[in-house]
């Protein structure tokens, strides 16, 4: 899924507070230009719109921001949030047209019911992401796990998973992400 949005760059001197108070959202695109940083700004709006289709670090992003005739791929790397008030405080982004590989973290997503389900067993999902590399033009929404053909007793690792060509886990391969205990 490819997500559109437009940022302006921030104003020399100018306060978050304010930046808020005003409609805006503190933002920063890192990697755009190697070590550089660059502190933009997006109506708060867009920035709720955003979060509605894009996960932190799984969805590619189109970022758009004509101030400095820049746009590119990038990450949702960071949200940042009020503790209890439903507000937005800041967005990072992450670019990721210069990068080869990205590492990302992808949800697993459980298909078919279980033969030790329907005899009475439980499911004991131990993992609901999983944390991988690919370019970033590949990256998966979710990963699907059949678990059909999973008895009572039997659990699934991480190693068993069925992958799209050019996407490698980085999480621990012996993890196990469920299991089918009995009662």
């Amino acid at each position: 899924m490819n997500v559109t949005v437009e940022c302006q760059k921030r104003p020399e001197g100018s306060k978050p507070r304010a930046l808020r108070r005003s409609g805006l959202i503190p933002t920063v695109l890192y990697g755009h230009n190697g070590a550089e940083s660059v502190s933009l700004t997006m109506t708060a709006k867009a920035a709720e719109d955003l979060l509605k289709t894009a996960s932190v670090n799984n969805t590619l992003i189109e970022l758009s921001i004509p101030d400095i005739s820049w746009n590119g791929p990038v990450l949702l790397r960071e949200i940042q949030s009020h503790p209890w008030k439903n507000s937005l405080y800041h967005l990072s982004f992450f670019s990721v047209a210069s990068q080869n590989k990205v590492e990302v973290v992808v949800p697993l997503k459980l298909v078919g019911e279980s033969v030790g389900v329907k005899q009475g067993g439980i499911l004991q999902q131990r993992l609901t992401t999983v944390k991988v590399q690919c370019p970033p033009d590949k990256i998966p929404e979710t990963i699907d796990i059949d678990i059909s053909n999973l008895g009572q007793g039997k659990m699934f690792y991480i190693n068993e998973l069925v992958l799209p060509e050019g996407i490698q886990v980085i999480d621990d391969p012996k993890l196990s992400v469920l299991a089918i205990t009995s009662k």
